[in-house]
């Protein structure tokens, strides 16, 4: 008698699954079945003994919808298969496993040190760390022979990880295109060798699942209704634009950088020598340290002519450089800048480098080095800082806004649209991401504070609000493709 078919992927599921490349994200918009793709795909090597295979949510509510819908076609497809609820695990018939697992704190991934898995996935992975997901492909290594070792993940647009999961899966190439990282290893006895991963990005959206279609024709409208945000990133998959950013006004419009409307990046341009020119850091260590310069006009608009970003490649990682090497770097930065070049700079930093009851402060430090930089102390008020940028991003009736940025600043740009909100602290920023350049941008703001007033507008005799600026008067001082898989019976 012919087998009963107990899942067979769709179009779209089955070219996710056919992927070779070591890690591979599927997903993009919702409803793709990309959970299910997931849950499946771990199936692959159960045949094999010693195969060990894990499968990641952010907290254990979340974990508890795939464990229930592994229990549909784990039990059907692997009869004698067992789950034991308290350690999250399948034993197949084979002695195969697949786990379950979570980190909804930052320090949780240690829970998996001295692990290993043939098979690791994440299903919606930009609701993990950069470092997470880096830790847990440290524990991604063969549990014996005849193994295959791979990761994939799936992802909507949102959430805190969606800054590192675009940079690594979306910005570096298109669709379906594979991206090719390679590294070399020194050996032992001085010899070198490179060595090659490649990942690559699947896209899908609902229009990829007919049978969610079908069984339900109103999920599309469900989509389709939802707020801007969330409508572009969850029906159109759009990676700009999702629930949760802080930054909703943002705009990076390259078509007019050079008329500098209706954008907040723009091309550089020589400004005059009278403006004045401020400088905002925020100290790092094993995080990115982080310097912004402004420019500021007449009327009190700050444009962000440079940065200086102590990060490594590695995505909210930092240099571990100490304070008086940063300060030859900055120093040596703002002598090769053809805007900063001979230029007063009023230094603003965060508070926390005035700090000395753990000894000499990183300001003092800075400030008795060589190249001599000097700080004041910047405003912290978390959320004042934080309207600020929504007062300066307004754009007026002609276009124009009181804070743009030079694009030759590329982790402002980088970081600052991806930003989304704290879980906790609903006004303020996720403070877990890459927030370090929001920071230091955030002190020079307050240091030439907007305040929304109201007025009156006699020609229609109604309220209107408008941004009085409020600048402070300081003098500036110098501081091989696999065979897709039908579970049956």
């Amino acid at each position: 008698m012919e087998s009963k078919v107990i899942w067979r992927p769709q179009p779209k599921q089955a070219e996710f699954m056919a992927r070779t490349e070591y890690e591979v994200l599927y997903g993009g918009a919702a409803g793709g079945g990309k959970s299910d793709a997931l849950i499946c795909e771990a199936l692959r090597q159960v045949n094999i003994p010693c195969y060990r295979a894990i499968i990641f949510r952010d907290t254990v509510p979340q974990l508890e919808g795939l464990i229930s819908r592994s229990q549909e076609i784990y039990s059907q497809a692997f009869p004698k298969a067992k789950y034991n609820d308290n350690k999250k695990v399948w034993l197949f018939p084979s002695g195969a496993k697949i786990f379950f697992g979570y980190m909804q704190r930052e320090n949780d991934k240690y829970n998996y040190h001295g692990k290993a898995y043939d098979f690791i996935g994440f299903d919606e992975v930009t609701h993990f760390t950069y470092t997470q997901y880096m830790f847990l492909l440290s524990r991604n290594r063969p549990m014996g022979q005849g193994t295959r070792v791979y990761v994939r993940a799936t992802a909507n647009p949102d959430g805190k990880g969606l800054g590192w999961v675009k940079q690594r899966f979306i910005t570096p190439a298109p669709p379906k295109t594979p991206i090719k990282d390679e590294y070399t290893v020194y050996k032992p006895d001085g010899s070198t060798m490179t060595m090659a991963r490649n990942r690559i990005f699947i896209p899908s959206s609902v229009f990829d699942n007919q049978e969610l279609l079908k069984n339900d024709p109103n999920y599309l409208a469900t989509l389709a209704s939802l707020p801007e945000a969330e409508r572009n990133a969850l029906l159109y998959g759009s990676w700009d634009s999702f629930s949760g950013q802080v930054f909703t006004e943002w705009k990076n419009d390259p078509a007019h950088y050079d008329d500098r409307r209706w954008t907040h990046v723009i091309n550089p341009f020589k400004i005059p020598g009278h403006w004045r020119i401020y400088q905002g850091f925020d100290f790092g260590y094993a995080k990115p340290s982080a310097s912004v310069y402004f420019a500021v006009d007449e009327k009190g608009k700050l444009y962000q002519i440079g940065e200086y970003y102590f990060c490594t490649e590695t995505a909210n990682t930092g240099t571990q450089e100490d304070p008086v090497t940063q300060a030859h770097h900055l120093r040596q930065y703002e002598e090769e800048h053809e805007l900063l070049k001979g230029k007063t700079i009023h230094r603003i930093a965060d508070p926390a480098i005035f700090d000395e009851s753990r000894g000499e402060s990183v300001a003092r430090m800075m400030e008795r080095s060589p190249n001599f930089l000097y700080f004041e102390k910047g405003d912290h008020k978390r959320l004042p800082g934080k309207m600020q940028y929504h007062y300066r991003f307004a754009f007026d009736d002609e276009g124009d806004c009181m804070y743009q940025i030079f694009n030759t600043c590329k982790g402002t740009i980088r970081t600052l649209p991806n930003l989304v909100y704290s879980t906790t602290h609903f006004e303020d920023i996720d403070t877990e991401q890459e927030d370090h350049l929001y920071d230091a941008i955030r002190y020079v703001l307050m240091e030439h504070p907007l305040t929304p007033t109201i007025r009156r507008d006699t020609s229609n005799d109604k309220l209107v609000e408008q941004l009085d600026i409020k600048n402070k008067d300081t003098t500036p001082v110098y501081k091989p493709q696999q065979q897709i898989m039908y579970i049956k019976e």
